[in-house]
Order: structure tokens, then sequence, then C-alpha cells
């Protein structure tokens, strides 16, 4: 029942979960960032409404892209909230024969998204 709540690695590998979220959280986090950086880049007028109208489909294939190609190890977290919470409330809510916590592994989707996060900010402003 903890899959309902958070994220599970398909293997435990420690050193494969960790790249694999932190490439993952460097793909957002960049590419994200190209789309705001060249958000309002196409012109005035109504190509820059369209532009602003169209970035959350952007975001969106971004994350989807993401999770078809590396959401298979990891359940790709790529936000630290999106693991840790729901792990803190599956391990505080009443569940009826519910499993274990897993908190040996609740350490990787938080502490390599903010690596790859971080990665992503530096390499962006470091190119553009």
């Amino acid at each position: 029942k903890l899959g309902v709540f958070c994220t599970a690695p398909a293997i435990y590998n420690t050193p494969a979960n960790i790249i694999t979220e932190v490439v993952g959280t460097f793909v957002l986090v960049f590419g994200v960032s190209g789309i705001v950086a060249n958000a309002g880049a196409v012109g005035g007028g109504a190509a820059a409404v369209i532009g602003a109208g169209i970035n959350p489909l952007l975001v969106g294939l971004i994350v989807l892209g993401i999770g078809l190609s590396l959401g298979g190890p990891t359940g790709y977290a790529i936000n630290p909230a999106r693991d840790l919470g729901p792990r803190i409330a599956h391990a505080v809510l009443p569940i009826a024969g519910k499993g274990g916590n897993d908190w040996g592994y609740a350490w990787i989707p938080v502490v390599a998204p903010i690596i790859g996060g971080i990665l992503g900010a530096v390499t962006f402003v470091a190119l553009f």
C-alpha cells in the first residue's frame, strides 16, 4: 500500500536510483528554465500571448518525457515533496494492514532531486 502514497524503485540499487533522480530533476529544471527564459523572446502582441499560453503544455511534455524515459527505475519523484509528504502521511494514517514505510530508501527522492535541481539551474545559468 506504500506505492499508492509515494515512489519506490523497481530495483533497489542506490547509485542507479540516485543517478536516475538527479538526471530527471536536472532535465526538468534545465528545460523549465529554458522555457521561462525564452517566454518573451518570440515577439510582442499576439505572438507573446500564444508563446505564454503554450508554456504549460511544454512543461507538461517535459514531465511526460521524464516519466516515459526515467519513470521505470524509481517512479520519478523529481520533487522532494512528491515523495516525502505522502510517505509521512502513510506513516501517520491508521491504514489497516499497511506495510512498512521504507525509510531506508526515503532519503533518495529527497536528496537526489535537490542535487539535480541545483545542477540543472547552475548549468543553465553557465550556458545561457
